[in-house]
Order: C-alpha cells, then structure tokens, then sequence
C-alpha cells in the first residue's frame, strides 16, 4: 500500500495536521506523538451513527477502522492526568506571560571599584539578560567614579533574578538594589549614617573619607573627642550605608566593624557608662553632630 496521510486534530473544530502513514497503512502513534505530545490514541465520529469511536491501537500501531482510514478527521486522545497537567502548565505559562509585562526599574549597584567602566558592567550583567542601560556615576568636577551605579534590564525576571544575588565585579563583591524612589512607600527611610567600631587613635577623618569613598560619596565623618575607638560616616545614598553594614573591613592595617547608626539615645549610659562626664555629656555631644548609636556596639 503506498503512502498516505491522515488528517488528525486536537479538537474536532481545529484545523487538521496531515500525518504519515507506514508503508503497510497503518500510523505509528510516535508519529501522532510527536506533532501532539502526550497523545495516546486517536478516536473518530461515525458518519451513520454520528458517535465517536476510537481507533484501534496494538502495541504503539494504531490500524484504520475497516483498513481504510479515508477522509475522516481523527482527534487526538489525552490521557485525563495528562490533561490535567497541561491545563496547570497553560495556567503557568499565562502567570509568566503576565509577570513578562511588569516593568522593569532602574537597580543601583553598590560597591564598585574605581576602575569599573559602562562597558564592563554591561559585559558583566548582560551575562544574566538584555540590558537597556547602564551607567556609572562619577564626580562633576573631577570625572572619578563615585562607586556606584546603575543598571536596567529589559526582562522583569531578569530584574529580580539580579536582585536575589551578590555579584563579583572587577574582584569586589557588589550589590544590586532597588533605590528608595521605587521602594513601596511604606518602607521607612534608611540612614546614610554608618558607625565604624574598632577604631585606632593615629585614623583621621580625611582618612576615613578617603577610605570610604570608594564605595560612595561621602557627605560627613566625625571621631568624637576625647577619642572612644568609633567613628560615624554618612554617605549621600543611604543605599551605600545600609550596604556596608555587618561588613568587617581592613583600615590601616586595623579591622574595623560597621554597623548601623540608629536612634538609641536611651542606651548610651550602658554602651559607655565610663565616659568623662557621664552620659549627659556624651548624649549632648552626639546631639550636637547629629549622629545616634548603633543598636549594638562591636
């Protein structure tokens, strides 16, 4: 018998797909399952009794009724479990579709090494998906990074893909955040003040700025005196403060710790019941640089 097709549809009103037959007339159900994958039968409606009749199916060979398959189309049948999934995977794949659609904002990258060009944070981060824009920010006057950036990708989920992870650039561990201009507008506002503790007597505060803004302008530095080891930065992004917090770092050979700096007026006789004066003293000097004690005091 020389080689035919047959018509074959997912549903009786959809538009048939023609699908080879084997020499001896017969259709594999491998070929049927592979333009309709999941298939595992064919069914047909009987022109005289107009009910739907399957098709006979013997070890993966489905044979035509009465040895002639004519011009009948024939309906892929689906296992009830197998239905069941693909309705779950068109459920999903509409979630995704939908999810595709949100906009994509502009992320701020924190931590960035002085060196760190547009270019190499556009190869870096088209690693993860198209990018629209980057850009790093520099000084006005002298052209110098400011240590940070930005970064925007055409994909959402790219977007937040990026967001869940740190990422090594140029041999320095970055972050990758949302700025507070696009944060829900519930979320309270962050400090862009950091307390550095361990500090040693011979560090300077042109020291520490010069230190510190390599990871973002800096707007402040203050040592209290007479000297307690601590220090208080502010940077104009708050984003580069809360970046920084927890983080151990090396200053003149010395590790210092930072934390955050928080409203905690009512702890600073338990953190430093020895200071000269009392915590009188201390609290006024505090509220004259308008820098709070961390929470906890390393």
């Amino acid at each position: 018998m020389s080689e035919l097709y047959i018509r074959v549809a997912e549903d009786e009103n959809e538009e048939p797909m023609e699908i080879p037959s084997e020499d001896d007339g017969t259709v594999l159900l491998s070929s049927v399952a592979a333009q309709f994958p999941g298939a595992c039968g064919l069914r047909y409606r009987n022109p005289e009794s107009q009910c739907m009749r399957g098709v006979r199916l013997v070890e993966g060979i489905l044979h035509a009724p009465e040895n002639d398959w004519g011009s009948l189309v024939y309906v892929v049948n689906y296992p009830k479990d197998n239905k069941r999934k693909m309705e779950e995977i068109d459920a999903a794949s509409a979630v995704k579709i939908k999810r595709g659609f949100q906009k994509t904002s502009d992320l701020i990258v924190l931590g960035l090494p002085w060196k760190t060009t547009e270019q190499d944070l556009k190869d870096y981060f088209s690693t993860f998906g198209e990018v629209i824009m980057v850009q790093v920010k520099r000084d006005a006057k002298t052209g110098n990074s400011k240590g940070f950036g930005f970064v925007r990708f055409t994909d959402y989920e790219t977007q937040t893909k990026v967001i869940a992870q740190r990422h090594m650039i140029d041999g320095r561990w970055c972050d990758c955040k949302l700025p507070n201009s696009k944060a829900c507008p519930d979320e309270p506002m962050r400090s862009r003040k950091i307390f550095v503790g361990r500090c040693t007597e011979d560090m300077t505060t042109d020291e520490l700025r010069q230190y510190f803004m390599q990871y973002g302008e800096v707007t402040d530095v203050f040592i209290p005196k007479p000297f307690r080891a601590f220090a208080f930065v502010t940077f104009a992004d708050d984003q580069v403060a809360q970046a920084l917090c927890g983080e151990d770092l090396i200053i003149k050979g010395v590790s210092v710790h930072i934390s955050n700096a928080e409203p905690k007026h009512n702890n600073i006789h338990q953190l430093f019941p020895n200071f000269p004066g009392g915590s009188a003293s201390l609290a006024a000097m505090f509220a004259r640089s308008q820098y709070q004690f961390p929470s906890s005091h390393v």
